[in-house]
This record gives structure tokens, C-alpha cells and sequence, in this order.
């Protein structure tokens, strides 16, 4: 068991996702390092300052653009849309570990049996035009449709039957533009040795554990207790969790840490131990300041965040607009150890310009000159990032 101060575990935390002091990842391969090493980035398809995987890629890999996580999914397909926590984007690599999913919305496609002759008018609609979006393919049809694996569901039928052969693996997403998903067959795209492979944890219990250890890694630090960290794990109850952890810890793949003024107790992967190490030299990095996504990994588990950080924050865009308390789409901001605050920030396109509305900084957060200057810098990156040549604000 490990013991660590609250400052410790945070500064573990910031490392874990390389956001304290020099960037650790760049670039491209950067990206996909990340990717890796996280197991999936949860994608969603709002674009107020850049979606939701662009932005915890911005503020983690050193000259990331938003062309690189596009290249890596739609070029290199190193990258893959797949539902893993929620939708997300996940390494190619793992696209077997999620065969029982696709499985199983197999099995569901039973249901809607007037889907058959309409997948094959997909296929061969394919096969003459190549890749395609539901508004450019014409399917008649007057049922209700539910995804098997996510919450994707509705009336249109074209919609439908493309969703459901994404559901089962028949075909993947080609390419995106804005929110509009084009799809093409994932045979194309995949080798034979991935597309086809068998399920590699058969045991359920198995595959559990593949998936707890991917999300401990994903986030860090991890409790065993409810968390929306734990989304989408299809079956993880209580019992399934405790019996998880029981056998990681037997066979030494995560460790037990123990952090002032949390009463649960943590884990960690047994592989991120030279970070607890280097953290236990009472390291002094070189502070950075981040705009943090709002879907990102480290902030999967709100209540962890709170007690680690003593920051409270929830994702207002889903709030009725007289009930929020700050906006619409608020990103939290990481200065240094700490998430001193929450900003509005919008990239005004046709203008060029970034737009800084407002800054609500957590209480005794003092605006000094390394803040200013490290706030500015932070700004004229994100502005880059988002194509913009202009920033407005007045609170710098």
C-alpha cells in the first residue's frame, strides 16, 4: 500500500495525463501515444471551441492541430470511432476486445426484420457510390430503431440501417464533416487479422478486468465504488467490480494508495508506479496553464476531482439555461497543480476571433503576473488551435 499527501496524489494525477510541467507528449505520434495510453477519448460532437476529443488532445500534446486526429482516424487509421465510455474514439488495435458488443447487436438486428432488405440496398449502394451519410441515402421505411450498444435510436430509416451495420462492425465511420457521419465498409479498412479476430477474453470475469484496468489507466487513480468512470461496461455491478479488484490486486496489476482526507481507497496501475516514484521526490515542475476538456479522462470521476482538488464542477450544457450557474459550455482551467477556475470560451469563426467571455476563478485564487502571463500564453495557443487570429477579452 502507498501513501500519498493530497498534493502528492494530484501532482501523480497531472503526470499520469501530462499536464505538469513539459509537455510529454508532440505531435501526431503524440496523439496516438496518448490515445494508447489512456485506451480511449470520449467524443461528442459539439463545436463551441473545438469538440470534445480535440480539446483534451490540445491541451495534453505539444502542437497538436486538429488535422492530426483526423489523419490518424480517417488516413492512417491508426484510430477508430467505437462506443467504449460512451462514443468515443479508441487504438485500432483493440477493436477485437469489443467483438461481444458487436455480437450482440447482431443479435438485436432480430428484432427489426424489415431491416434486411434494407442493409442490402446499403450494400450496394456502397459498392456503386463508396461511402455515405444517412441524408444522402434515401431508405423507405416506418420503424422505431434503438442502437443494441448506444444511445443512438429513432425514426429515420436510413439512419437506422447505417447506425445498426456501425453497431455490428459491418461498416465503420469514413470520414466526418461537422457532426455528419460518413460510412463506408469496415473490410476495407481493417485487416482481416482485427476485423475477424475472436473475442480474446471469452470469461466474462476477463474481459471485466481488461476493462476496470483500461479505465484505471484512463484516469489515473481509481476508487472501487460507483463512478461514471465506469460507463458502458455492460454488467459491472457491484459484486462483478468488488470480485475485479479482489483479482487485480491478487495478481499485483494495480496497487492500493491511500490519500490524505479520502477515506476510500485508491488504485492504481501496477505500471504507473515509476510515477509514484517520481512524484515522492517532492518534484517542482514548471507550472503550465490548460483549458481543460469537459468530457475529458481526468475529469471522468467528478467527486474524485472534487476531493483531490477541491473543485467542483459539472457540465452545464444538458442544465436549463435559468438554472446554470455559469454557462453553456465552461471548460475548467489547470494552472499548475491546481483547477484555479472555469472559463467561457467561444471561437467566433467567421470573424477569426476568440472570444474569452468570462473567468469565474475558485475562491483565493490570486490573479498575480505569473498568472496573467501564463493565462495569455494559454489563450494565444487555444486561439491557434481554433484557426483564430483575433482574441477578445478584457479580463487579462
Amino acid at each position: 500500500m502507498i501513501q500519498l499527501t493530497n498534493r502528492q496524489a494530484r501532482q501523480f494525477l497531472l503526470l499520469k495525463h501530462g499536464l505538469l510541467g513539459e509537455y510529454q507528449f508532440t505531435g501526431k505520434q503524440g496523439v496516438l501515444d496518448f490515445v494508447r495510453q489512456v485506451g480511449c477519448i470520449q467524443y461528442d460532437p459539439i463545436d463551441v471551441c473545438g469538440k470534445n476529443a480535440e480539446l483534451a488532445l490540445q491541451s495534453r500534446i505539444k502542437g497538436f492541430t486538429k488535422s492530426m486526429l483526423d489523419e490518424l482516424l480517417y488516413k492512417d487509421r491508426s484510430l477508430v470511432d467505437y462506443p467504449d465510455k460512451n462514443l468515443a474514439i479508441i487504438p485500432l488495435e483493440d477493436w477485437p476486445y469489443f467483438e461481444r458488443y458487436r455480437q450482440a447487436a447482431r443479435q438485436h438486428a432480430v428484432r427489426y426484420p424489415e431491416m434486411e432488405a434494407l442493409t442490402e440496398q446499403v450494400r450496394a449502394h456502397i459498392q456503386d457510390h463508396g461511402a455515405v451519410s444517412s441524408d444522402d441515402l434515401k431508405l423507405d421505411g416506418n420503424f422505431a430503431w434503438q442502437s443494441a450498444i448506444h444511445w443512438s435510436g429513432g425514426n429515420n430509416a436510413s439512419r437506422s440501417v447505417l447506425e445498426q451495420m456501425y453497431s455490428t462492425g459491418e461498416l465503420i465511420i469514413h470520414h466526418k464533416k461537422g457532426t455528419r457521419k460518413y460510412y463506408d465498409i469496415a473490410e476495407k479498412y481493417i485487416q482481416p487479422n482485427l476485423l475477424n479476430a475472436p473475442e480474446p477474453l471469452p470469461d466474462e470475469l476477463e474481459h471485466y478486468k481488461w476493462r476496470v484496468l483500461r479505465r484505471i489507466g484512463a484516469v489515473g487513480l481509481l476508487w472501487n465504488r460507483a463512478s461514471d468512470a465506469w460507463l458502458n461496461i455492460w454488467g459491472l455491478k457491484t459484486e462483478q467490480r468488488n470480485e475485479v479488484f479482489r483479482q487485480l490486486l491478487h495478481e499485483d496489476r494495480i496497487v492500493a494508495v491511500t490519500v490524505e482526507q479520502i477515506k476510500d481507497m485508491l488504485y492504481c496501475r501496477a505500471e504507473d508506479l515509476p510515477l509514484i516514484e517520481a512524484v515522492l521526490q517532492n518534484p517542482a515542475p514548471e507550472f503550465r496553464c490548460e483549458l481543460i476538456a469537459p468530457l475529458d479522462n481526468m475529469m471522468w470521476d467528478r467527486k474524485l476531482i472534487n476531493k483531490l482538488f477541491g473543485f467542483d464542477y459539472t457540465w452545464e450544457i444538458y442544465t436549463p439555461a435559468i438554472k446554470r450557474k455559469f454557462g453553456y459550455y465552461v471548460l475548467p482551467l489547470l494552472f499548475g497543480e491546481s483547477l484555479i477556475g472555469r472559463a467561457e470560451v467561444i471561437a467566433e469563426r467567421k470573424t477569426g476571433t476568440l472570444a474569452v467571455k468570462n473567468i469565474w476563478y475558485e475562491n483565493g485564487v490570486k490573479q498575480t503576473k505569473q498568472l496573467r502571463s501564463a493565462l495569455d500564453d494559454c489563450f494565444h495557443r487555444f486561439a491557434l488551435f481554433n484557426g483564430c487570429e483575433t482574441i477578445s477579452t478584457k479580463l487579462l
